[in-house]
């Protein structure tokens, strides 16, 4: 008897903390689980012990193991005679049913539980209602038992359930618009969780917090919130799908579309590799449908979304079957012509968010407008688009935009181009300010999607009406906008630097490792992780206020281009026009297509890595020719009869974002005069005025594995009087970006690397590894001139809207007045002369763009230095 005695109270005691162990560390707990039952356990302790199995199994994505687990807890509870155990048991069940996609009969299972308790067990089931409630979309109906739940069990001192009520409590709060309820909430149950030292459940108040954040319109604490959460999460052993499905949701509203759905489709083979519950499988089908919308994937939408609906239907959930039934509109919306059944199926997905009570419902209205205006329906399309425009004056920066989009779409359907572009223009000003709440400069470049509407709504009338000011003045708007907002810089990010560091070092290993012909795997994936490291610190980066946007004055660039004359491409729909300022006049011309104008690029640029590629020996016939037809074929698409029509001076060129790399000197009407680019007339009038330093210091630097070891620098350092020169140990990255601080003229010689998946690590080849755009960024004063003589050095990826990023991205916003970089590789030996003699124009006082103008004029027939001197573009003003 006393044995049995001591037994059954050894087993109480390992059982005494089991349930709260399951969501605290749950691998521990399920490990404790099952060593209880397979002792001799008396039905008590086994049913606990299959209870907090299954809640281990619930989180762990195998729901029907969970219901399996649960089904023999609540049998053996029963044999216990205990009718609190008996209860418990059940409300876990009815939570474990709903998760499965069973949702009538695990509702039911939760009000049977609720009706058979009182007091404190009762308010523990309404918390666990509660939570079901908020899965299914029930934001109403759990406040009611969750804020009942928080008073009784605040008063009874149960620290445990006042937390999870909290959480979820918070959760309802937020998904109704209450966000500082919500944060409130949160940072409550954070507090307890870890005073209860609930380690996993106070890992998603973190995450829940970027949730609150993210609503907010806060996106880098947000994503910091993420990342903070994300080692919690792996140290726990735990599922991350409900994480990826909200980190989607943020990176999206980030413009990171191509990042979104590598998220989704990784959380979709997680879950189901995990056999993941049947409420969250739906939430993620619906996201994926999401990030497909975004990255131009309509079909692979529609049918993510289809499924997600099915899945939503059959949990009874009418709030996420409403929110996937608009996501499968906007599919089918995009994926063919507008239908009268479409627009009914858009109407009726907006009714159902306006009587959810959902933030969606604007987007609806907005979706169901734009249908009806392709049917020519006005009146249907009226009524949308002013429910849609009623979030133009409240709430976060990106559904105010929207609101705006709505405003100018029904204006425009009116007839009122005048009301239509003051709508434009103040839906970009919310986005302006949007910008200015993101510190990193991907960030920014790419939020400017959301704007992509706004400005080719007016961009279309300025075209159309035939007013050139009005269109340089639209195109300017939305044009290379990231550049002009002050650069947030992260020189006291000391995370930030030491990745820098750790990655350089990483890289160089992965070099010698390659070169020795040893396996690199494992620097390969260290490589990758510390570049993961490097931009999650850069998007933490909170934005700075700035003095306002200046506003573009067309009056104002043709009187700074005195003699000069600058040629703005602007891409409508496809169609490129052509915006000549000169002599206090701007002319509009129509063009060929962008796509024509890419493919000829790219004709011309294969020809040209030939040549730059080419060895002794080489015939360079085929590939001078390709470049002979390349130019003409250029010109026509990019200029078209406004070719003709150039004066004598200097031209400016601001060329659409994705038309950036082109080597324009094979142009015919611009191989004989002076040319720079710039991103935009205001950013070209912003280098203009960039300030002189007193000192002409140079600074010259060469990176190791050169063929021609750099040859140049020691022959264009004998032309100067104050100059540093690093090479070897001496041209590491941090000596070189200390030296490029502030210097009058700089010239780097190394072997570039374009990063066209992830433009910002696009680098610098150093003594210790490379100079990333990460480390530009961190210039105090960025060099005044700056000649790259370096691979594809002056190649920018196309970003957001009309944005680039790359190497000399990041240099013109710091104060650079001008650059020197190449659209392509360089021929090592080639760039040697080709340097040294665009060295000697600089030293007699010539800009860099006529210095380049020099060196082609003067040189001779060797093809390979032409196609050198052809790659180099003069960028910016100086």
């Amino acid at each position: 008897m006393s044995g049995g005695v001591r037994a059954a109270r050894v087993g109480a005691r390992a059982t005494d903390d089991l349930l709260a162990l399951a969501l605290s560390r749950p691998r521990d707990a399920l490990a404790r689980a099952r060593s209880v039952l397979a002792g001799r356990p008396d039905p008590h302790d086994a049913s606990v012990a299959h209870q907090a199995a299954a809640i281990v199994m619930r989180e762990f994505g195998d729901v029907k193991a969970s219901v399996r687990e649960l089904r023999e807890a609540l049998r053996l509870a029963r044999l216990t005679g205990s009718a609190d155990r008996e209860t418990d048991v059940l409300a876990s069940l009815g939570v474990a049913l709903v998760w499965a996609g069973r949702t009538k009969p695990g509702l039911a299972a939760l009000d049977q539980a609720a009706q058979r308790s009182t007091g404190v067990l009762a308010a523990r089931v309404l918390v666990r209602r509660g939570i079901t409630l908020v899965t299914l979309g029930r934001y109403h109906e759990a406040l009611v038992d969750l804020r009942h739940a928080v008073v009784v069990l605040r008063r009874d001192g149960d620290l445990l359930y006042t937390a999870r009520a909290l959480n979820a409590r918070a959760l309802a709060h937020l998904a109704v618009g209450s966000t500082s309820r919500a944060d409130a909430d949160f940072a409550a149950a954070g507090l307890l969780f870890a005073e209860v030292r609930q380690e996993l459940e106070a890992v998603y108040t973190v995450s829940n917090r970027a949730l609150v954040a993210f609503a907010s319109g806060d996106l880098p604490a947000a994503l910091a919130y993420f990342d903070e959460a994300a080692p919690s999460y792996r140290r726990l052993k735990v599922p991350t799908t409900a994480l990826h499905i909200d980190r989607c949701a943020v990176l999206l509203a980030a413009g990171l579309a191509r990042d979104a759905v590598t998220e989704a489709d990784t959380a979709v083979r997680e879950m189901e590799q995990i056999r993941g519950r049947f409420t969250k499988k739906a939430e993620l089908l619906l996201m994926a449908a999401n990030c497909a919308l975004a990255a131009g994937r309509p079909e692979a939408a529609q049918d993510w979304a289809q499924a997600a609906y099915r899945l939503f239907r059959s949990q009874r959930s009418a709030w996420w079957q409403a929110h996937a039934a608009r996501v499968l509109v906007q599919a089918r919306h995009e994926t063919g012509p507008p239908s009268a059944a479409l627009l009914r199926q858009a109407d009726r997905a907006a009714a159902e968010l306006d009587a959810l009570g959902a933030s969606d419902a604007a987007q609806a209205h907005l979706l169901a407008g734009r249908i009806a205006l392709g049917l020519d329906r006005r009146d249907d399309a009226d009524r949308h688009l002013v429910a849609a425009a009623r979030t133009r004056q409240r709430g976060p920066a990106l559904p105010r935009a929207s609101g705006w989009l709505a405003e100018a779409l029904r204006a425009e359907a009116a007839g009122q181009p005048g009301r239509m572009l003051a709508a434009c223009r103040r839906g970009l000003d919310v986005l302006d300010e949007h910008r200015y709440s993101l510190g990193a400069s991907e960030l920014r470049a790419q939020a400017t999607v959301h704007g992509a509407e706004l400005a080719r709504l007016a961009l279309r009338h300025a075209a159309a009406a035939g007013r050139p000011r009005q269109l340089l003045t639209w195109s300017e708007r939305w044009r290379a906008t990231a550049q002009s907002i002050p650069p947030v810089r992260p020189l006291a990010d000391e995370e930030l630097n030491a990745s820098l560091a750790a990655l350089r070092r990483a890289t160089r290993r992965l070099d010698e490792a390659r070169s020795r012909g040893l396996p690199a795997t494992s620097w390969q994936r260290r490589l990758q992780r510390l570049e993961g490291t490097v931009r999650a610190s850069s998007l933490h980066a909170q934005g700075a206020a700035g003095p306002g946007r200046a506003v573009f004055s067309p009056a104002d660039l043709l009187d700074e281009l005195g003699s000069a004359q600058l040629i703005e491409v602007v891409d409508i729909d496809g169609q490129l026009h052509v915006l000549t300022c000169a002599a206090g006049k701007i002319r509009q011309f129509v063009a060929g297509r962008a796509s024509e104008a890419a493919r000829a690029a790219d004709f011309a640029r294969f020809a040209l890595r030939r040549l730059a590629r080419s060895r002794p020996g080489d015939d360079p016939d085929s590939a001078l020719s390709i470049l002979a037809v390349a130019g003409p074929r250029l010109q026509q698409a990019l200029l078209g009869s406004a070719a003709s029509q150039l004066g004598d001076g200097p031209v400016v060129i601001i060329p659409t974002g994705k038309l950036h790399p082109i080597p324009w000197g094979l142009l015919p009407a611009l191989r004989d005069r002076v040319v720079s680019i710039a991103p935009s007339a205001g950013a070209w009038m912003r280098a203009r005025a960039a300030a002189v330093p007193e000192h002409r210091h140079v600074t010259l630097a060469r990176g190791p594995g050169l063929a021609s070891d750099g040859a140049e620098v020691p022959l264009v350092a004998q032309m100067y009087d104050d100059v540093t020169v690093l090479s070897d140990s001496t041209a590491a990255a941090g000596k070189v970006l200390y030296a490029l601080d502030g210097a009058w003229l700089a010239h780097v010689a190394a072997h570039g690397i374009f990063r066209a998946d992830s433009p910002l690590f696009s680098s610098l080849h150093m003594h210790d590894g490379p100079l990333t755009v990460y480390d530009f960024e961190q210039l105090q004063r960025a060099p005044y001139r700056l000649v790259l003589s370096s691979c594809d050095s002056g190649v920018l990826a196309p970003a957001g809207a009309n944005e680039l990023l790359g190497l000399v991205s990041s240099l013109l916003p710091l104060g650079t007045a001008g650059i020197i970089a190449a659209i392509g590789p360089l021929n090592d030996h080639a760039v040697v002369p080709v340097m040294v003699d665009l060295h000697r124009s600089l030293r007699a006082g010539r800009t860099l763009a006529e210095a380049i103008y020099d060196v082609r004029r003067r040189l001779g027939a060797d093809p390979v230095q032409q196609a050198t001197a052809v790659s180099l573009l003069a960028l910016g003003a100086a």
